[in-house]
């Protein structure tokens, strides 16, 4: 048993530095001329540090060495060995500054290019993808496991120059005195052993760490996202107490990681210098035979000093594969995910509104959770999604849109309502049957062909951390006159021209200073200020009053968008009354379709639907208009 698992530890450790060789040469490949850049520094501040200890051994038996003997020297003397020794310096600083540019100019650039990618990955990949995929997780493959993935670049060179150091340092030592050497050729295979033993001590200790880090930006994220629920439900020992399991977990790695530091660490450092002992040891005892001068041995030594750095360097670049593997195996995750919005080549032509024709659609969800969490609780399997159950949403859904026309999709919670706007918008595609717009497949359309017609507002509204405008543009090319014409159909201009910058104001993060209503509005706004053919509105004005969202829809109506095509996800009956035709869904499929009046009359399902929340209204304004004149009788 022991030794299968030492072997298993071995192979898992000899896995680790292949792959990681092979991300460094990713790198390389990626920034050849950066690379070689600093790789040039290395070396000069190699063969000048080892040229240093040449010129310090020549410094101590000609100069030193005479001057103690005879009390005195020459200014020449001085001058001489102080340019020697400030022309190896100057030569070492050179080579010190352009590795340690170069090389951290390498690592951001490589950084920089995989964040861009991975967010332009993100941007490319299907709606259903983003869905499967917790937002804290998206956050840290761009951020932490890109710098991961990359961090050992900073040592590369150096550990590169340190092998350059260790050549000619042996060289020299043979060539001065092959005795002396010897402690070196023990020495330093020795520091190399130690280091291979390290890194494979510490490299899953260190995978580990990386992916609970992942773990604690997740859980963060994730209570952040829901301040609003953990607050209002009073959940925030829970939400404490969850973060604090996962920092604990991270926490333990990381001090287990550093344990195995500390108890390496002072051997790493230590061999180096007990080199040191040995060759001043056994070089006075040569000395004193006569086999070496004292130049010599000052020189060697003065070697073992040196190398104890670019040794430790290797160890760096080691200590620092394992995490770099796992984020390298995190980012190629997503950029090698499969998925996307395919688009053909036809091009939306015509004006006015858009007609769009629904044959027999059917959409399933992939279950993004199981019990079995061996894959962190996601449900998803590594090959993709074949194998994962599905919860079946929309099933052979059959419909028309006019243009012109403003159609309701009504029906209880869960009916595939919202799913049906999406696949209208096209966000998703189905996985049967198909969305016609103008008789052309949405799939065979142009990129943004499609985004640059339709408009959807949805359920959830999202407002930015900028101003009005940009909130409402979105960088669109629009001047201020569009924008507040926008703001007039969606009834937010004036509470806009109230606020203290009007247009310029910004309204925080996730637009905290707005109201409920305000934000939906401006949402609103963002999709007119478009002009788009197809307007979806998904339940989109349901935090506004019932006589500002009548006014919004017959706004509509009037203004210069009333050729376009309008869906409007609805509950209020105020609201449905307004559309030309009702669409009414139930368990995921077009139960009836027709006008208010006759869904009343024909469809019980509609007709419970509709009056269900009607009562409740009424209930709810009775009680408001009730609870005055009950105080008053208190009084």
């Amino acid at each position: 048993m022991a030794q299968g698992s030492a072997a298993a530890k071995s192979n898992a450790g000899s896995r680790v530095f292949t792959e990681g060789m092979r991300v460094l040469w990713t790198a390389i490949r990626t920034e050849p001329a950066v690379f070689t850049a600093a790789l040039v520094g290395a070396v000069l501040y190699a063969a000048a540090s080892v040229a240093s200890a040449s010129v310090l051994g020549a410094v101590s038996e000609q100069v030193i060495l005479p001057a103690v003997e005879n009390g005195r020297t020459t200014t020449a003397a001085v001058a001489t060995a102080a340019a020697a020794v400030f022309g190896v310096g100057a030569l070492r600083a050179l080579g010190l500054g352009a590795r340690r540019f170069y090389a951290g100019l390498m690592q951001f650039r490589m950084q920089a290019r995989y964040r861009r990618a991975v967010a332009r990955k993100y941007l490319q990949l299907p709606l259903s993808w983003h869905q499967r995929h917790p937002a804290g997780q998206l956050l840290s493959n761009a951020n932490a496991d890109v710098e991961a993935a990359w961090q050992p670049l900073a040592p590369l060179p150096m550990a590169v120059g340190s092998v350059a150091m260790l050549l000619i340092a042996a060289v020299a030592m043979l060539v001065t005195d092959p005795v002396l050497a010897l402690v070196g050729f023990v020495v330093f295979p020795t520091l190399a052993v130690a280091n291979i033993v390290f890194q494979r001590r510490v490299s899953p200790a260190a995978t580990r760490a990386q992916a609970l880090r992942s773990q604690v930006s997740e859980v963060a994220h994730e209570s952040f996202d829901g301040a609003l629920v953990v607050k209002t439900l009073g959940r925030e020992d829970t939400e404490t107490e969850r973060f604090a399991r996962a920092a604990d977990q991270l926490r333990d790695a990381q001090i287990r990681v550093g344990r195995m530091r500390a108890a390496f660490d002072p051997l790493l450092e230590a061999l180096p210098n007990l080199g040191v002992l040995v060759v001043l040891l056994i070089g006075l005892i040569r000395l004193d035979l006569g086999a070496v001068t004292s130049g010599e041995v000052v020189q060697i030594a003065y070697l073992f000093t040196l190398l104890s750095l670019p040794v430790r360097s290797l160890g760096w670049l080691l200590g620092d594969l394992p995490r770099s593997v796992v984020g390298w195996r995190r980012v190629s995750a997503v950029l090698d995910a499969e998925g996307g919005t395919d688009h053909g080549d036809a091009v939306l032509r015509g004006e006015g509104g858009l007609a769009v024709s629904v044959r027999g659609l059917s959409f399933s969800y992939v279950d993004t959770y199981t019990e079995n969490r061996d894959d962190g609780g996601r449900g998803l399997n590594a090959d993709g999604d074949a194998e994962l159950p599905r919860t079946t949403v929309l099933r052979d859904v059959h419909l028309e849109l006019a243009p012109g026309r403003v159609t309701a999709l009504v029906g209880p919670t869960g009916a595939g309502k919202s799913t049906l706007t999406m696949l209208l918008a096209r966000l998703v595609d189905p996985d049967r049957g198909e969305v016609l717009v103008n008789g052309v497949d949405a799939r065979h359309y142009a990129l943004g062909e499609l985004s640059r017609a339709v408009a959807l507002v949805p359920q959830t509204t999202f407002v930015f951390d900028d101003s009005v405008r940009d909130n409402i543009t979105l960088g669109m090319d629009v001047d201020d006159a569009a924008v507040w014409q926008a703001l007039r159909l969606a009834r937010a201009d004036s509470f806009v021209a109230a606020l203290p910058q009007g247009l310029d104001t910004r309204l925080g993060e996730r637009g905290t200073s707005l109201s409920g209503g305000q934000r939906q509005r401006l949402a609103l706004a963002r999709a007119l200020v478009r002009r788009p053919r197809l307007l979806i509105l998904d339940d989109a004005t349901s935090a506004v009053d019932p006589q500002v969202e009548a006014q919004i829809l017959g706004g509509l109506r009037e203004a210069d968008l009333a050729g376009a095509t309008v869906v409007v996800v609805a509950y209020r009956r105020a609201t449905i009354e307004l559309a030309d035709e009702v669409v009414y869904l139930e368990q995921g499929t077009v139960r009836d379709r027709g006008t208010h009046e006759e869904l009343l009359v024909r469809s019980p399902g509609y007709h419970r639907l509709v009056t269900a929340y009607e009562q409740a209204a009424a209930q709810r304004r009775a009680e408001a208009a009730a609870r005055p004149a009950d105080q008053e009788a208190l009084r």
